[in-house]
């Protein structure tokens, strides 16, 4: 069976599912995205990695990331094997001292652990063809793909930014971060980013 390899795009909101989130996988060498379903705690640890934010509290995929380390165990793949019903399945290949061993995951806990390990993603030709999809973009769009996938619309809140001084906005950040409001902390951060590159 051929692996295909995958790599993470980016979050964003269901329009199917309330309270859930939309994980969209890239297809390397092609225009097809695979979007999968997942829910709200394994987005917003997906959502801190890609935001390169550091919360105050290791998550459960941090902590699993930094047990899985100490003891020398290295994530070397996640494989997503199957398309049931509308559910994904997914295994993780695990090494340590020579030795492989493969463990069932959820996909959206498989997709955070890659991500913590840099370790490749894969599927096959067979769950592209099922559920493949291609994404229409602009030519005029300033943004870039994955910054429009991850961000929600936010110009309503980013209006409430724009009173405040780049140091008052990044305490802003701290304490959302601090607060683990991960999401606002993420708007504050474009924001910041966004002035210093006027």
């Amino acid at each position: 069976m051929d692996k295909v390899k995958l790599e993470v795009l980016g979050l964003s909101y269901s329009q199917t599912q309330a309270g859930a989130y939309a994980l969209i996988l890239s297809v390397e060498n092609s225009e097809q995205r695979i979007p999968i379903i997942i829910g709200g705690f394994e987005a917003q640890s997906i959502a801190i990695h890609l935001e390169n934010l550091k919360p105050p509290r290791p998550l459960t995929h941090d902590l699993f990331f930094t047990l899985s380390n100490t003891y020398e165990i290295k994530l070397r793949e996640v494989f997503i094997y199957k398309l049931e019903e509308g559910v994904f399945y997914a295994k993780l290949y695990f090494e340590k001292d020579g030795q492989t061993s493969v463990i069932d995951s959820r996909t959206s806990d498989a997709v955070a652990l890659a991500l913590r390990f840099s370790c490749p993603i894969y599927t096959t030709e067979n769950i592209i063809e099922k559920a493949g999809i291609v994404l229409s973009v602009t030519e005029d769009d300033n943004e870039s793909e994955n910054e429009r996938i991850v961000r929600k619309d936010s110009k309503d809140e980013l209006k409430d930014f724009l009173k405040y001084s780049i140091s008052e906005l990044e305490s802003l950040m701290q304490e959302a971060i601090n607060n683990e409001d991960y999401e606002k902390a993420s708007i504050i951060r474009d924001e910041i980013n966004k002035r210093n590159n006027e």
